[in-house]
């Protein structure tokens, strides 16, 4: 990649993928080791979410920065399950039976859930449901998968379950680009893999796109999109690369010099894809979501993600409260990364939250904008005044001035706050200007593992 200096004035548009805030580097120690029965006392249990976390892949890509390690050796899988069943009983006790527990949705994510041997999923949705209360067959069930590990029987046991979404980590369809990737896959594997999942009858097909890559192409591009639309999946994912610290692609780059030509590149790339799918009956969801307008609703769902807690199971699973995030330790590195598991298997009680971020009043609108204003349908006004007693405009002026300033909000009447189509093409770039100064400050000053 062509690095050249970038001008002042510059907003450079990929910073920060801002799916959850604050970011989990913010996260520290927690010296109180707070009770999670004391930090569920009070809070609302009439919509959470639960997540699964499974930190195993069988390979890791070279632009993966996620929590996982690849390979597990003998008995480590039925070893984390077996945290998992301890963690979900500390969890299921902390709630209580004040209140009825119940879950809006659940998914199960990593890492690749699809490691896991038939008969460890089936115990996965046993821990969901037994022990957590999750009706796994009632709600929306999502489950992330790669085309080597959704193998029939896996999915059998998904979709027996009640899984309504998979989701398949296809990157591309293009072999060289997928090599380029460090993600080496036939397309021939990634077809029958997709055929496979098609077959089970799980309602909601996700294929996940890269754009971005070294060697990839606006035609190449195309190639993919067209692979992926032939398969009419219900949604498409739409992902930029990114070179992170640490992962196999990192000493390829320097990550501090910032790379104008490419960054055009996947602007384009982004709005060539964008394009071709809204031309094709999908409609926006977020900058990277892509949904059919066609396709099938997955269920009941009445989750507020802006709002609402999350219950988060494994090593690498995050739980909201109102007033704390939590999880466990963070890592990048490999090596790390299975020190942190091990530490994980062997831990008995999970009664206590051991590193998070304390979340104040500022910090939740913060987040309640952020959560909504990322959404293509934007933020409603009238919901952010009766969940905060305050205007967004008057808490966030200087901010929403400069999306103003730039073109990046949409002409949507008083009641609406919502970003224009540019604005959602630079998201990952309004993300990290909300970030609060102490935010920015405990990301900065963290050291990465």
């Amino acid at each position: 990649m062509t690095v050249i200096d970038l001008p002042t004035t510059r907003t450079r548009p990929y910073q920060h993928y801002v799916y959850a805030y604050p970011h989990k580097t913010a996260y520290r120690e927690l010296p109180e080791s707070p009770r999670l029965a004391d930090l569920w006392a009070g809070e609302s249990r009439q919509a959470l979410s639960l997540y699964a976390h499974i930190p195993f892949c069988e390979v890791r890509c070279g632009f993966c920065n996620l929590f996982t390690r690849v390979g597990a050796p003998d008995g480590l899988t039925g070893r984390y399950l077996d945290a998992l069943e301890r963690q979900a009983i500390a969890v299921r006790e902390a709630l209580g039976d004040t209140e009825p527990v119940r879950f809006a949705n659940a998914a199960f994510g990593g890492g690749t859930p699809t490691f896991l041997e038939a008969a460890e999923l089936e115990r996965l949705c046993d821990i969901a449901e037994r022990h957590m209360g999750a009706d796994l067959r009632a709600i929306p069930l999502s489950v992330e998968a790669s085309p080597a590990t959704a193998t029939a029987d896996r999915l059998s046991v998904l979709a027996e379950r009640g899984t309504t979404r998979l989701s398949l980590g296809v990157q591309s369809f293009v072999e060289e680009e997928a090599r380029a990737a460090v993600r080496p896959q036939r397309q021939s594997d990634v077809e029958a893999a997709l055929s496979r999942i098609r077959d089970t009858g799980i309602p909601v097909l996700n294929i996940d796109l890269i754009y971005g890559i070294d060697g990839q192409t606006a035609a190449s591009w195309r190639l993919s999109l067209d692979a992926a639309l032939a398969w009419r999946p219900e949604e498409i994912y739409l992902y930029p690369l990114y070179v992170r610290p640490k992962t196999g692609l990192d000493r390829h780059a320097d990550l501090d010099v910032p790379d104008p030509a490419w960054d055009e590149a996947r602007l384009s790339r982004y709005r060539e894809g964008r394009d071709h799918l809204l031309s094709h009956g999908y409609e926006q969801v977020s900058m990277r979501m892509f949904r059919r307008a066609d396709a099938p609703p997955q269920g009941p769902d009445d989750y507020a993600c802006q709002t609402d807690g999350m219950i988060g199971l494994g090593c690498g699973a995050r739980s909201y409260t109102s007033r704390l995030h939590y999880s466990f330790d963070y890592a990048v590195d490999m090596r790390q990364i299975r020190g942190i598991i091990d530490d994980y298997t062997a831990t008995e009680d999970f009664s206590r939250a051991v590193v998070g971020h304390w979340v104040d009043e500022g910090e939740r609108r913060r987040r309640y904008l952020l959560q909504s204003l990322l959404q293509a349908q934007g933020l409603t006004v009238a919901d952010y005044r009766r969940a905060f007693k305050s205007d967004p405009y008057e808490d966030f002026p200087v901010e929403l001035e400069r999306l103003a300033s730039r073109g990046w909000l949409a002409e949507a009447g008083a009641g609406q706050v919502k970003l224009s189509a540019e604005g959602l093409a630079h998201s990952d770039a309004i993300g990290p200007d909300f970030f609060s100064p102490a935010v920015r400050a405990a990301m900065a000053a963290y050291e990465l593992k």
